[in-house]
């Protein structure tokens, strides 16, 4: 079983208004353990971090083209690769950050190297049969 985890870290725009915005830290994170999902853990200044869940999936394909239903939306900003527009939503309020493309495309490349796109119910029956395999083994 694979034991090991992906993170990053890179400094988004939380866009307050449109002259408006401020650099935050988000710290990312990718387990097999639950291979459809990546973690952003937002920095705010002040707070403690506030963490929000989504589909690698979404990411990826948010890097191309409009994606996103309900609480998460992304697409590239203004047409251009370069950058990502994310739009969060809840009851608690909304957020839109602008993010770099780059490290978010280098960190999806680290994802899908322990995990490949695709792949993610594969890897995990396997590991769940390994795991009824070897449980069954008695030292002794």
């Amino acid at each position: 079983m694979q034991h090991s985890t992906v993170q990053g870290r890179l400094v988004m725009n939380l866009v307050v208004s449109p002259e408006l915005s401020f650099g935050i830290v988000a710290d990312l994170a990718y387990e097999p353990t639950d291979p459809y999902a990546v973690r952003f853990a937002f920095n705010l200044p002040g707070d403690a971090p506030v963490t929000w869940v989504f589909a690698r999936e979404l990411l990826l394909d948010g890097l191309g083209g409009p994606s996103g239903e309900g609480d998460v939306h992304i697409h590239p900003l203004d047409g251009e690769p370069s950058e990502v527009r994310i739009a969060l939503h809840s009851p608690h309020g909304d957020a839109v950050l602008h993010a770099p493309a780059a490290p978010l495309i280098a960190f999806l490349a680290r994802t899908d190297r322990l995990v490949p796109m695709g792949q993610e119910r594969i890897g995990r029956e396997l590991d769940a049969r390994l795991a009824e395999i070897l449980g069954g083994c008695d030292a002794g």
